[in-house]
């Protein structure tokens, strides 16, 4: 079968079976069997593909119309536009979790200005931790824009931060990353030495264990259950963060915080507090309040 067939019984098998964006999904996969970029599949699409590759193909298509996520059959996503290996034990970073890079980003830099410092940071002498941190996605994102600081990415799965460890080989930001396995900023088995820091960043789980049934089945059946849901209502889990937070950042530290769509009326409360002032909502594309952010009185 050639390739022009081969995508094209892709994208028919994956339309069928209902699953968003199939075109894409098809491309995707047939790349990735192929090893190729999106240029060789416009413009060989009369090659043979090898009977073991097509073989390979349409099970990856098949698995993606039973309901498999696409980023887990290919085992990458892309984020702040670098690609990030993903498997079934961390949660696909989203675009709108990017927004967590912005604020961040945007908070050090108005810092810089208030010292009367140059607004870009390299971020010399910071120390920055990302609370959850599943792919390594954020911590590793930052620690591309901030060359000089250094990183703690905590996760209380083993196996995520398996992952995260591959990742930061990857992206080569070893040296100034540090793993943790730890719940929320609690590291396990204890620290020998208070963990300090300038920044602390988090995606934690925030969904509604009685939203589970409203969730696409990609979502509902494939992704961990301890990255994706924060407690019955979703929200559970920013009391404890916030309050860790407080008494592992320096004064003046800065703490960022991704939002589900309906956290904030519960969240903003806890950062209402007298220890915390510059708070502020940063709303995503759609609109919806996405990332909350305040420093430490």
């Amino acid at each position: 079968m050639d390739v022009r067939t081969a995508l094209k019984t892709g994208i028919a098998d994956l339309r069928e079976a209902g699953v968003p964006s199939f075109t894409l999904a098809a491309e995707l996969l047939l790349l990735h069997v192929a090893g190729q970029n999106r240029t060789w599949l416009y413009a060989h699409p009369e090659e043979a593909l090898p009977d073991e590759r097509l073989e390979h193909f349409l099970e990856l298509v098949a698995r993606r119309a039973g309901g498999e996520p696409t980023q887990y059959l290919t085992g990458k996503q892309e984020f702040w536009g670098l690609e990030f290996e993903v498997t079934p034990a961390v949660l696909i970073p989203r675009p709108e979790t990017e927004h967590v890079i912005e604020v961040v980003l945007d908070r050090l830099a108005l810092r810089e200005l208030r010292a009367g410092r140059p607004q870009k940071t390299i971020g010399e002498g910071l120390k920055i931790a990302d609370i959850g941190t599943g792919s390594g996605c954020i911590a590793i994102a930052l620690a591309k824009e901030l060359p000089k600081a250094d990183f703690v990415a905590m996760d209380i799965s083993q196996a995520a931060l398996e992952v995260a460890h591959r990742n930061v080989i990857r992206h080569a930001v070893g040296d100034r990353l540090r793993l943790i396995r730890a719940d929320l900023l609690e590291p396990s088995g204890g620290s020998p030495a208070p963990l300090v820091f300038d920044l602390i960043a988090s995606n934690p789980p925030y969904i509604g264990r009685r939203e589970a049934t409203t969730l696409t089945r990609e979502v509902r059946d494939h992704e961990p259950e301890q990255a994706l849901f924060g407690g019955e209502e979703g929200y559970e889990l920013y009391g404890d963060l916030v309050a860790q937070a407080a008494s592992h950042l320096k004064p003046g530290g800065i703490l960022v915080l991704e939002l589900g769509h309906d956290s904030l009326p519960a969240v903003r409360p806890l950062l209402d507090a007298t220890n915390w002032t510059n708070v502020g909502v940063t709303n995503d594309l759609a609109g919806i309040p996405r990332v909350i952010a305040a420093e430490l009185d």
